[in-house]
């Protein structure tokens, strides 16, 4: 009534009922491909969640590169306070995102590798740095706030394959673990959530 089709019944298969009906056809039902669809909304939570947590750990790491910045510029040209400011900031960065942003443990490994995939974070961030002071005249004291903002996708895309294990992105991590001895045993239980 009022869908503008012509409802027919459909064919009996052998159980009595109508072919299609409970099969995801019927109207109401589930759509088709309904467990794999259903299954995609708490992997889309879940990577939504890191996104935010990641923001958020974000925001306090650049308050944090910002303030040791500040302190340090009037004692050291702006690249050196910059370049000391953003390993100070790094480390506390490390620890929140291992913890709270892809709850997964920190390793030595991971702690060696974390700079070396933030050396693109660095180069867009000190390179912005110096446009931004050199080419466009932005107040030194200000560039290294915007420098770190446009930086902040790159962070997320490289401290993410740095410090999440392969098979275990937020997708996974939704489903949870695979077993016992596979990679997602890696991921901590949300302690903060």
């Amino acid at each position: 009534m009022g869908t503008g089709r012509e409802e027919r019944p459909g064919p009996v298969g052998e159980t009595g009922r109508a072919v299609g009906e409970g099969s995801g056809s019927a109207e109401g039902a589930e759509p088709a491909g309904g467990a794999g669809s259903a299954g995609r909304s708490p992997a889309l939570r879940a990577r939504l969640a890191e996104i935010i947590r990641f923001g958020l750990v974000g925001g306090v790491n650049t308050g944090t590169f910002f303030g040791f910045y500040l302190l340090l510029h009037p004692w050291m040209p702006y690249l050196a306070a910059n370049s000391i400011a953003f390993v100070l900031s790094m480390i506390g960065s490390f620890f929140l995102n291992t913890y709270f942003t892809y709850r997964t443990r920190p390793t030595w490994k991971k702690f060696a590798l974390f700079p070396l995939a933030n050396l693109t974070n660095f180069v867009v961030q000190s390179t912005g740095l110096f446009v931004l002071v050199t080419w466009v005249g932005m107040d030194e004291r200000i560039a290294p706030l915007v420098a770190a903002v446009v930086a902040i996708p790159f962070t997320y895309l490289i401290s993410q394959r740095i410090l999440v294990p392969r098979g275990t992105g937020a997708a996974t991590a939704a489903s949870g673990p695979s077993g016992p001895g596979s990679e997602t045993d890696e991921r901590q239980p949300s302690r903060l959530a």
